[in-house]
């Protein structure tokens, strides 16, 4: 499942978020329902032009890649109450991962980023 904001071009994205996390008490499927209905709530987020969720069964590995705008905007992320309370204190996730990176311009534009 992947977003990608109308207006908003690829090319505008300066910083990469990758987050990961093992589920734990519910099922893929579980997983998957809760994040459709969680979804609009990201697609609002300020700076964040697109957002690829993840999902690995067999490694029961999950979580999603987020495109932002600048890393301000993913630290602004990172203090809100939906990372809170959407990650950080989420029962059902376990071994939670969070890695931001920026992005190298030049190689990134000519690989159509």
């Amino acid at each position: 499942m992947i977003f990608h904001r109308k207006g908003m071009e690829m090319s505008q994205v300066a910083y990469v978020q990758v987050i990961n996390f093992c589920l734990e008490g519910i099922t893929q499927d579980e997983f998957k329902g809760i994040a459709n209905e969680v979804a609009p709530n990201f697609a609002q987020l300020p700076g964040l032009i697109s957002k690829a969720w993840l999902s690995d069964e067999a490694s029961n590995t999950y979580g999603g890649v987020y495109y932002w705008k600048s890393k301000e905007y993913c630290e602004a992320y990172r203090g809100s109450e939906l990372y809170t309370q959407a990650l950080v204190n989420n029962p059902n996730f376990t071994n939670l991962s969070d890695k931001g990176f920026d992005v190298l311009k030049g190689p990134s534009k000519v690989t159509h980023l």
